[in-house]
């Protein structure tokens, strides 16, 4: 969680084919995506963005969700990177975004939910994104449950801007959030403490069964709740470490079925820290996705 940190402070989606689960993507059977969160090749998009996004398309991924600060998307101009985007036949219904309390080099950062937000705001609907996702709360942002009621206003509030400008606000989990504290988790906090329309999740299938949480018993709690998801599985040693979708013991087949109840729109492949070349990690997600989890 530190790299990410470190990368966020400079700094998928519907398959293409139908997802072996019933009845899913029905309402947007017409266009679909296979998508890929750009953390994951992040070396590669800080040293040559328009490469990369050209070997990500190349592999056969549609759609990508990106990272967002000070104004850029990837490091990358709103302008310049939308330009990239079409010619590589890829959108970005979602990107991350940080709740920005924590102070970098003494500076309050902007294009966060604290700060700039209304630009982040302008520069995604200009985009044509269709979800700003909250990726992480750095640990000088946590706190005890009053604090996490308090980070559940200021998501109320940058969803209500979110809202009118026709995009959807979400929060992406970790572990953290799995913490009991005086007999809650965090998690269940914000959850409670959120406007339910206003303010959805987007569910990291690895870091929710890293916390030893039941997906599915989330999502029957919670219905609706999880437009968003990230594809990242978890290896079968005791580390439980990240690697490639089917590579490890999530059981995505299973979790899918019920997508229709958690209101899943766009999923994303993730990994963290890939064992060698993340172009070889993300292909290997790409074919066995393709393979195994569409048809059509």
């Amino acid at each position: 969680m530190n790299s990410r940190r470190e990368f966020l402070k400079t700094s998928g989606i519907f398959c293409a084919g139908v997802l072996v689960a019933p009845k899913l993507f029905a309402s947007m059977a017409d266009k679909q995506y296979i998508g890929l969160q750009l953390y994951t090749v992040r070396d590669y998009m800080q040293k040559d963005a328009a490469a990369t996004l050209a070997k990500v398309a190349e592999i056969g991924y549609t759609s990508v969700e990106g990272t967002y600060a000070a104004g850029k998307f990837n490091t990358v101009a709103p302008a310049e990177f939308k330009k990239l985007l079409k010619q590589n036949g890829l959108i970005m219904p979602s990107c991350h975004y940080r709740l920005g309390e924590e102070k970098i080099d003494g500076k309050t950062p902007v294009g966060t939910i604290l700060s700039g937000w209304q630009q982040a705001v302008d520069d995604a609907a200009a985009l044509g994104q269709k979800y700003m996702v909250c990726a992480y709360l750095s640990e000088p942002e946590r706190g005890n449950l009053d604090r996490y009621k308090k980070i559940a206003d200021d998501f109320n509030k940058a969803a209500e801007v979110c809202k009118k400008a026709g995009i959807q606000f979400c929060y992406h989990n970790h572990d953290f959030e799995f913490v009991q504290q005086d007999g809650k988790y965090p998690y269940e906090i914000l959850l409670a403490n959120t406007d339910k329309d206003l303010v959805k999740m987007e569910m990291d299938l690895f870091w929710i069964t890293k916390a030893n949480q039941d997906p599915i018993a989330l999502i029957n709690a919670h219905p609706g709740r999880f437009p968003l998801w990230h594809m990242k599985d978890m290896d079968k040693t005791s580390d439980r470490m990240f690697t490639e979708v089917g590579n490890g013991i999530i059981d995505f087949k299973k979790i899918l079925t019920h997508s229709s109840t958690a209101g899943l729109k766009y999923f994303f492949v993730e990994e963290d820290k890939c064992p060698g070349d993340p172009y070889d990690s993300i292909k290997m997600s790409y074919t066995y996705i393709k393979k195994n989890l569409v048809r059509g």
